[in-house]
């Protein structure tokens, strides 16, 4: 009770420095006034490009999915998910990693932080720099190349005063700044700890990426194999024929290789095809990938980065709300090639299961645009929604075409 008194009056000073300092004001705030230099600093600079009552972090999702899987970030944090949900969940905290320019590539909390998290788009596709958020623990950390804390009514921006940010960027080995990685929750979970969790976490992250360089996917190549097909490379399409697509994705989701019969097999099942075949598409694929096969085991020799493969990490992980935006569509909905439609089954039972286990809505709702004739999808969003969401019509619009169909 005496800590959450003094996180109260702590709050209530600094919403007066706040109002004093920032309607209008030039005057950085009074040294006697209890902001901190660093805070004042960047309260005059964040108010020449951001509008301290904006409500929400400008929006850059449009590629956030392949900016995400591209980053060197993505497989270290990736193993330390489950640490990162458990304090997210035990603790009542939103986890965030941003790309080095301040956009946050990944996200995770509870229901009730993650919506309040929405509301402000600490989300995926958020920007948090200074130049677009203002004041927050991102961007001093951004700029700093330090670890930064900041509470309440130091945020610029009045819609974030009910939180609380503890944030520390993210080194490569080679010294360049991949990122932050950022807790947050509202301001009266304010706890020292915290800060020391963020360091412990970013080491983790920091030592992966020293130990293991080659884990990263293979640079500019992606593959999409989800409610549609394409391999890119440094951003331009690569042609392929729908059968080398097949053998690509299947070598994406098996990290451990094929040996050349089981290949054949997962290819063409009981159909006849010479040996001469298949190895004539695995040869065209290395010039595609650039030589990424190996060869007695067909294998890749460096993971490519695909959305099928970050959905079976999502799922593994428990991360229903990054499968969920993964899934647009079955896995290379035209083949009927075995291996393929064996691996389709799978992922598309895996996130149905995930998103008919998961507690929030959002999920449900989301997922149900893909599976109009799911009614148990529909139902499930009917249940958890409450009577006064207005988002339950479109869940008993859906559970009525489908039940019609």
């Amino acid at each position: 009770m005496a800590e959450r008194s003094s996180l109260s009056r702590r709050r209530a000073a600094l919403e007066r420095e706040w109002a004093r300092t920032i309607p209008g004001s030039s005057a950085p705030a009074p040294a006697e006034s209890g902001v901190r230099r660093e805070v004042a600093q960047s309260w005059q600079r964040s108010m020449r490009t951001v509008d301290p009552e904006t409500t929400c972090a400008p929006d850059d999702s449009a590629d956030i999915g392949p900016r995400w899987a591209d980053s060197p970030l993505r497989g270290p944090v990736t193993a330390l998910t489950g640490q990162l949900h458990s304090i997210a969940h035990d603790a009542g905290y939103i986890a965030a990693v941003t790309d080095a320019d301040g956009t946050i590539l990944w996200s995770y909390g509870g229901p009730a932080m993650r919506r309040r998290a929405e509301r402000v788009n600490f989300a995926p596709g958020g920007r948090w720099d200074e130049a677009h958020m203002g004041t927050n623990a991102l961007s001093l950390a951004l700029r700093t190349g330090e670890p930064s804390t900041v509470f309440s009514a130091e945020h610029l921006v009045a819609a974030l005063h009910g939180w609380v940010c503890y944030c520390a960027p993210i080194h490569a080995a080679d010294g360049r700044r991949l990122g932050v990685l950022d807790l947050s929750a509202s301001w009266d979970r304010s706890n020292p700890l915290a800060m020391s969790t963020v360091r412990t976490l970013v080491s983790a992250i920091e030592t992966q990426l020293r130990a293991d360089p080659a884990a990263t996917p293979a640079a500019g190549i992606r593959l999409r194999c989800l409610g549609a097909a394409g391999l890119t490379r440094a951003g331009r399409p690569v042609r392929l024929r729908p059968r080398q697509l097949e053998i690509l994705t299947l070598l994406a989701l098996e990290p451990g290789g094929y040996t050349p019969e089981r290949l054949h097999h997962a290819i063409y099942g009981d159909r006849p095809a010479g040996s001469s075949t298949l190895k004539a598409e695995v040869s065209h694929l290395r010039r595609a990938t650039g030589g990424e096969i190996a060869n007695r085991v067909y294998q890749l020799t460096t993971p490519l980065a695909c959305d099928a493969v970050e959905l079976v990490e999502a799922l593994a992980a428990g991360d229903t709300a990054t499968a969920v935006r993964l899934y647009r569509g079955p896995l290379l909905p035209g083949s009927d090639t075995p291996g393929i439609v064996e691996w389709r089954d799978h992922l598309a039972v895996g996130v149905r299961a995930a998103v008919l286990a998961d507690p929030d809505p959002a999920h449900a709702l989301s997922y149900g645009e893909r599976v109009p004739d799911d009614i148990a999808v529909h139902e499930h969003a009917l249940r958890l929604l409450p009577a006064d969401d207005p988002r339950r019509a479109v869940a008993v619009a859906r559970r009525h075409t489908a039940l019609r169909r």
